[in-house]
């Protein structure tokens, strides 16, 4: 019809009551968890990227057998990471500019703009984390110098986790927000509150300082204090 081939009504009622279920579009049978690790899945998903550029979740979904969410997430994290790289090395550019230089769709990388500015601002602050992590680590209060475990909830903030493994520390773990600083946590295993909402002071936790990026050695001596 003008050019244009349809299906007829009848047809796709027909393909419609056909279809095996969720296992036609996702390539995974119900109730299944995502068939590639986790730790795999970052790798994977970056060769999909670099062979299409404008490469969709649900594609993702196809080709490895992840669950929608997870490809999305995978996507979005490998955008925003490029995006931020080429920002860092020419200020100049804006995420939407950087996104159209590496061949992203403009619909598809909204949340990834947003995330992109957030990862240049961890990239930035990553010289003073890795300073936090040996000082803390001098003091013996973790068992290695790792940086803290970076985090970007809602896509637009900047958390770190600094878990404190060591000998005798002053708190099982120590919290940084790009708007509040540093913060004592009250557990290793689940140090940020949902949403990355700032708790209140008290039963186990302080706000170590005003500045949102004291010196080591002030943070160690907030602490002890």
């Amino acid at each position: 019809m003008g050019g244009v081939e349809h299906w007829p009504r009848g047809a796709v009622r027909q393909y419609q009551a056909s279809r095996p279920g969720k296992a036609a579009v996702t390539g995974r049978p119900k109730n299944t968890g995502d068939q590639v690790p986790r730790d795999q899945l970052p790798v994977l998903t970056a060769e999909l990227l670099d062979a299409d550029p404008a490469i969709s979740a649900a594609r993702v979904t196809e080709e490895l057998g992840v669950h929608r969410d997870t490809a999305q997430d995978a996507l979005l994290r490998l955008r925003a990471e490029r995006m931020a790289e080429l920002m860092g090395k020419d200020a100049a550019l804006t995420p939407e500019q950087s996104a159209a230089a590496l061949g992203y769709p403009a619909g598809q990388v909204r949340r990834a703009t947003v995330l992109a500015q957030a990862v240049v601002r961890a990239h930035r602050a990553a010289p003073y984390f890795a300073d936090v992590a040996q000082a803390v680590h001098r003091a013996g209060w973790t068992s290695t110098a790792t940086v803290p475990d970076v985090q970007y909830p809602a896509d637009d903030l900047v958390v770190a986790v600094l878990v404190l493994d060591g000998t005798e520390p002053p708190a099982p773990a120590l919290v940084w927000d790009e708007r509040h600083g540093w913060r004592t946590a009250t557990s290793r295993r689940h140090p940020l509150t949902k949403g990355a909402v700032p708790p209140p002071p008290g039963e186990g936790i302080r706000y170590l300082t005003e500045d949102t990026t004291p010196p080591p050695d002030a943070l160690t001596a907030a602490l002890t204090a």
